[in-house]
């Protein structure tokens, strides 16, 4: 190999390194807050079986809610979202019949299109487990299952604001669903399966 071959060699291989440098010193981490309107879907069992007509429906909220991400490369991401325990006003034909809490993580794993854009939209799929506790439905005599385990999916769209700064809107649907026992007997299976719509900001280390 000649000298000017080695040079250019040395060259493309230094630029190459400063390449990837460059595109290494944006940090993989990045956490987001949002304010969550939580709709429920209110497809619950009639109480009483096939036949009855009273069913179980539960109360909208609008929520907090902070996400943290990974990201394995600019496209794959794994997304954290958390919140506290969310009280709800259960009711049965439209009548209150009492309040349980729920602590619903999430994790779900995302596609982003177009990172290295100003507007990035994702898709995420993933795995819910909500803890339910804190039940008070029919004075006392109604119960609900204390855990519930379901499938997540996810749409959103980030606007990059600057370097680490970025607007969110996500939408997620959830399968969040208890067994509610009266006297020990399963009266109706409470499917909350909410469908959540947040607007917040995020933030890339």
């Amino acid at each position: 190999m000649n000298t000017s071959a080695a040079v250019v060699l040395a060259v493309s291989a230094l630029g190459l390194f400063s390449t990837q440098a460059m595109a290494q010193q944006q940090s993989p981490w990045q956490v987001r807050s949002r304010v969550i309107n939580l709709a429920p879907a209110d497809n619950s069992d009639p109480v009483g079986g096939a036949g009855a007509s009273d069913r179980l429906s539960v109360s909208k909220k609008t929520i907090p809610e902070v996400d943290i991400s990974y990201f394995f490369t600019p496209n794959l991401a794994a997304e954290l979202v958390l919140t506290y325990p969310q009280k709800h006003t259960v009711y049965l034909d439209g009548n209150n019949v009492g309040t349980f809490k729920h602590l619903p993580p999430t994790l779900l794993l995302q596609y982003h299109f177009m990172p290295d854009r100003q507007f990035s939209p994702y898709v995420g799929a993933g795995v819910n487990y909500t803890r339910i506790s804190s039940v008070n439905l029919l004075g006392g005599a109604g119960s609900l299952e204390n855990s519930s385990v379901g499938f997540a999916l996810q749409a959103g769209v980030d606007y990059k604001l600057d370097k680490n700064w970025s607007l969110n809107l996500d939408i997620k649907k959830v399968q969040i669903r208890s067994d509610l026992m009266i006297s020990g007997v399963k009266a109706s299976a409470l499917q909350v399966d909410p469908l959540m719509v947040g607007v917040g900001l995020g933030y890339r280390f």
